[in-house]
């Protein structure tokens, strides 16, 4: 197995240092919902660390939290909450977009805040070797005392002097960073031998991988944007503190997502959100996406190419579902042909597309062999087998109806642009589920504006409060004559039917088709060919068989 090491600059042959694999994955800053630049990285590093076990290595993964940061205090602030609050309530939602794509959870996830005391060792510690010096209160690294600064980004001091720096007085050299910040008046501190204050952004890292994995690790992960400054400055100071050279054996750092020429990101304003990407788009599809593309590489986000991602998902979970396989013996698959062109892929620096390409070459011969009724299971086992080390899960993933994604897109717009007080929220919101069900039918004013407001939610941008007034007032008089339409046609038995399906994204295409079905033995064509048209809305086609009715996605 060869890995390219960022430190070297070269593939180089994968040699634990000992028996336990030591992976230490940097984490996120939680002041904001996670976006699917996040789920790159983390879907690359979980992918990684599957294949090593796949190949029988033991290994203990290690990824933090940074919860305390000025990004997290200035959010906070404004938000009127604490900083603990504002960084609980991220960290747990990003816990679930990992659940939900199928991202093996870390063996301990430290938090920046816990570790007060092994980061205070250590920049006593560099204080005392001569390494850091007091300024004001805060604790700076002497970046000039460190022969091979720069050797991890392949640069020199005097060629970073327009690279991402702290500024500061108070500071020796320019390139001097920060260990331990004084505290400014009312934000978060905590005593320390040079006056209250918090850590760096850096040493933390330093602090947690040491306590949890050792003083040399095997493999240290994240995104190309952290090579510099922050891998390099947690490494200057982790030799620099227990003398061991080097901190880490194996730098691994994944390509960076991009919409356009810009790498997506929180403080650029153009991400898209993990949750937002699983309303649309199945887990499998957003790994397959990511994994096409060489880890090392850029990925650029257009909806086409998770389109087509999914479409090609949806392929691999038929071969992994169909259980009408033949039992007929005769042709029969080479399947180590496949898991060898596999593990040569992984084996050439996690080359997850040619693994990928492997998968589906071999989903295609099972494909061929199922239609001629041959006995595939061995060669599925195998495929399903090869698909889980890329964290695939084969299963069918109901979205969420429409319905229920514009309710709660407008529930969220509707909280944050106007007052309770101006306006009954929850008669507005009640009123609106009671017609969403038919606004796609009836092609109201209604569905248009729902659409664009979660249009502009989605892309970050919030109607001014002038606009949302004026559309309400509007609401309020069409959803009067909408709702008196539906009850003077008899609708509303059946729209209330639908709004308990589509309730809080519980309605599944089953609940959908079974309802259907009703309507039509009950003779209600029209209401029956309304939920076909919300199923189709939803990306299902429908086909009424002798056996009954049954549906697959839209291709």
């Amino acid at each position: 197995m060869r890995v390219a090491n960022t430190l070297s600059g070269q593939k180089e042959e994968f040699v634990p240092q000992g028996d336990v694999i030591k992976m230490y994955v940097c984490g996120i800053t939680p002041y904001d919902e996670a976006h699917l630049g996040h789920a790159m990285s983390y879907i690359i590093f979980d992918t990684i660390r599957r294949y090593l076990l796949f190949r029988g290595y033991k290994l203990k993964y290690i990824q933090n939290v940074t919860d305390i940061d000025d990004k997290i205090i200035n959010r906070a602030n404004k938000l009127g909450i604490s900083t603990t609050e504002l960084a609980e309530k991220f960290t747990n939602s990003f816990f679930e977009d990992m659940r939900s794509l199928n991202i093996l959870p870390a063996d301990v996830y430290p938090r920046a805040t816990g570790e007060i005391d092994r980061i205070l060792e250590i920049v006593k510690g560099l204080v005392d070797k001569g390494y850091a010096y007091e300024a004001n209160g805060s604790v700076y690294f002497r970046v000039r005392k460190v022969d091979d600064y720069g050797k991890l980004s392949h640069r020199t001091l005097d060629s970073v002097s327009g690279a991402r720096i702290e500024p500061g007085e108070e500071k020796e050299h320019p390139m001097d960073f920060v260990l331990w910040k004084a505290s400014k008046p009312g934000e978060p501190s905590w005593d320390s031998p040079w006056g209250p204050g918090r850590p760096g952004w850096h040493i933390e890292c330093s602090a947690m991988s040491m306590k949890y994995l050792g003083e040399t690790l095997d493999i240290h992960g994240g995104g190309q944007d952290l090579i510099f400054p922050h891998h390099e400055n947690e490494m200057a100071q982790s030799e620099s503190f227990t003398g061991k050279k080097p901190f880490v054996k194996y730098w691994l750092h994944n390509g960076l997502v991009q919409i356009g020429e810009e790498k997506m990101s929180k403080s650029l304003g153009n991400l898209v959100t993990i949750k937002q990407a699983l309303g649309r788009f199945s887990a499998d599809a957003i790994r397959v996406f990511v994994l096409s593309s060489h880890y090392r590489s850029p990925l650029t986000y257009t909806e086409e190419s998770l389109e087509a991602a999914e479409r090609g998902a949806d392929r691999l979970r038929q071969t992994a579902n169909n259980v009408q396989a033949g039992k007929k013996a005769g042709a029969k698959i080479d399947t180590e042909a496949f898991r060898n062109r596999f593990l040569e892929a992984m084996d050439d620096d996690f080359n997850s597309p040619q693994a990928l390409a492997a998968i589906f070459d071999l989903a295609r011969e099972i494909n061929r062999l199922d239609s001629e009724g041959a006995d595939t299971s061995e060669a599925r086992g195998t495929f399903r087998e090869l698909g889980g080390v890329l964290g695939l899960t084969f299963k069918s993933e109901e979205k969420e109806c429409w319905e229920s994604e514009i309710l709660r897109n407008l529930q969220a717009f509707l909280q944050k642009t106007l007052s309770s007080e101006e306006h009954d929220m929850k008669e507005a919101t009640e009123s609106i589920s009671f017609c969403l069900p038919k606004f796609e039918a009836t092609r109201s004013i209604h569905f248009a504006f729902l659409k664009k407001i979660r249009n502009q939610i989605a892309h970050g941008a919030y109607p001014s409060l002038d606009e949302a007034e004026k559309y309400i007032k509007v609401y309020d008089s069409e959803i009067d004559l909408l709702r008196d339409y539906l009850t003077r046609n008899e609708f509303a038995k059946v729209a209330e039917s639908l709004r308990g399906l589509s309730e809080s994204a519980g309605g599944t295409v089953d609940a959908y088709t079974d309802f259907r079905t009703q309507l039509r033995r009950e003779r209600k064509w029209e209401f029956a060919d309304n939920v076909r048209g919300i199923l189709e809305a939803l990306g299902y086609i429908l086909e009424d068989t002798p056996r009954g009715t049954v549906w697959k996605r839209k291709r």
